[in-house]
């Protein structure tokens, strides 16, 4: 005679292996229907049918796990139709052969010559507004033995927990370097957070004057406003030149072999932490990572701010829009957007 207790643990065993099957069968459809509806096809009507048949097929599937009827025959065809769509999505590969919007359409690059670097294709545009601009580069060579300092930058333009975030490299002479890890977008093509999901986009440098990148964004942006804050790093300088080699390394990579852009995995803040993995005793990884809005507050809570000033009263110092817009084409505009706080908070050495 079975043991009753033996017979409820073996049923509770096949219900939760039912639910863990008609969850995984959901969590896939609903993936493979957007990876379709996204990446499919040029043609849409063709995306859109093979993203309803998928759809109708994950349905179907569910149904059977639900009723216990076809169960066998439909879960394995189910896998085997889900094994064809991740196949087909894997095998998606990335270009630098588009046709890019202006403002991304040229690859940075750098010639690596010990502490000397020289970075190509510096983009410097002349803004007469968002969409209305010239565009211009230039070439200029670094010397890593004059690197003094190391910024973050972040840009806020939906609340307080979604921001963009870029370093800026500061070396002597008021020289400063910029780069904000984006995306490469074609003519005609938005950005898209659900899009970027699913290997929409390349993955792209922009290396930038910042009278470009950051005025850009403080002066010219309307649609929505955006609200720029500019802090220095504190720690070794060290630590400073391996993160800007790591940066350099990356722009030949991608000019050889482009990769794409990820709205979770890779993008501007995950890339800028696997960047700090250069250094030794880097950045743990936090979630603040992926809550982009809160990286200055979570390097402020890890001693990579300067701590001299309470959190609110160096969030005050480093906003930098009103400077930004007295500067506007200065000359010395990186200069002038960090004129308050300056003497004090530049006294700190840098790095990441």
């Amino acid at each position: 005679m079975r043991h009753p207790l033996a017979a409820a643990a073996r049923w509770l065993a096949a219900l939760s292996a039912s639910i863990v099957a008609v969850l995984l069968v959901a969590a896939a459809g609903i993936w493979g229907t957007l990876a379709l509806a996204i990446a499919g096809p040029p043609d849409a009507l063709l995306r859109n049918a093979l993203a309803t048949a998928f759809g109708l097929a994950t349905l179907v599937t569910l149904l059977a796990l639900v009723l216990g009827r076809w169960r066998r025959k439909a879960l394995p065809a189910y896998l085997a139709l889900f094994a064809a769509v991740l196949v087909w999505f894997l095998g998606l590969q990335p270009s630098n052969d588009r046709d890019w919007q202006t403002n991304v359409a040229v690859l940075p690059y750098a010639t690596i010559d010990g502490d000397l670097v020289t970075v190509h294709n510096i983009r410097n545009f002349a803004y007469r507004s968002e969409t209305d601009y010239t565009p211009a580069y230039y070439d200029k060579r670094f010397d890593l033995k004059k690197l003094e300092g190391v910024d973050i930058v972040a840009v806020y333009w939906m609340g307080p927990a979604i921001a963009h975030i870029f370093v800026s490299f500061g070396f002597a002479g008021d020289e400063h370097l910029a780069v904000s890890i984006e995306t490469r977008t074609e003519k005609g093509e938005g950005y898209s957070t659900l899009r970027g999901f699913f290997r929409q986009y390349e993955l792209h440098y922009v290396v930038a004057d910042e009278r470009d990148v950051i005025r850009l964004r403080t002066n010219y942006r309307k649609n929505p406003p955006e609200d720029v804050y500019v802090y220095r790093l504190q720690g070794p300088l060290g630590n400073g030149r391996r993160l800007f080699l790591s940066y350099m390394e990356k722009l030949n990579q991608l000019r050889a072999e482009p990769e794409f852009y990820n709205t979770l995995t890779t993008n501007c803040t995950t890339n800028i932490w696997f960047h700090s993995l250069a250094n030794p005793l880097h950045l743990a990884f936090s979630w603040k990572i992926l809550a982009s809005g809160f990286v200055p507050e979570y390097l402020y809570d890890t001693g990579r701010l300067d701590r001299s000033l309470p959190f609110d009263e160096l969030r005050r110092r480093a906003y930098a829009n009103p400077r930004a817009h007295a500067a506007d084409k200065a000359e010395d505009f990186s200069r002038r957007i960090r004129a308050e706080g300056t003497d004090d908070m530049n006294k700190t050495r840098t790095g990441s």
